[in-house]
């Protein structure tokens, strides 16, 4: 399998990214990706015969925090190592920080502990949808 890897969001197709993200991590609007991953440091695409199959970014301050996010591969390409690959270029991007962090989807944390990512004990969030990411596992009851 060849893969063309590129850093750079220029002539990305954002219809084409917003398709990948519906099918393996959830519903992302093209314009608002066109958005985000403008406004991220750094930013990993993965094409295997012209199409989008892997994609992540990291937005980063470059001293202090990095936080790889929307971190996706294809179904058809998940289990070939293509996702550790965009982690591993993408933590390798982010060193010299001094905090990586993300937040996986429930039932992925055993993905990221590969990479040495640790549970945190004070990690907070505010959600625009607080049921959905409730029910979808993001959020922890809060006992206090």
């Amino acid at each position: 399998m060849t893969l063309e890897w590129t850093e750079s969001p220029d002539g990305i197709d954002w219809d084409e990214l917003s398709a990948l993200y519906k099918i393996a991590l959830g519903d992302k609007p093209a314009a608002e990706l066109a958005i985000v991953f403008a406004n991220s440091r750094y930013c990993c695409f993965v094409r295997a015969h012209g199409r989008i199959v892997g994609v992540g970014r990291a937005l980063a301050d470059g001293v202090d925090t990095s936080y790889l996010c929307d971190i996706a591969v294809l179904p058809e390409y998940q289990g070939t190592g293509l996702g550790k690959q965009i982690v591993a270029r993408l933590v390798a991007r982010s060193h010299g920080h001094k905090k990586i962090l993300l937040y996986a989807v429930p039932g992925k944390e055993p993905f990221y502990r590969r990479f040495g990512f640790r549970r945190m004990a004070t990690a907070m969030a505010l959600f625009e949808n607080e049921p959905l990411a409730r029910e979808r596992g993001y959020l922890a009851d809060d006992a206090s």
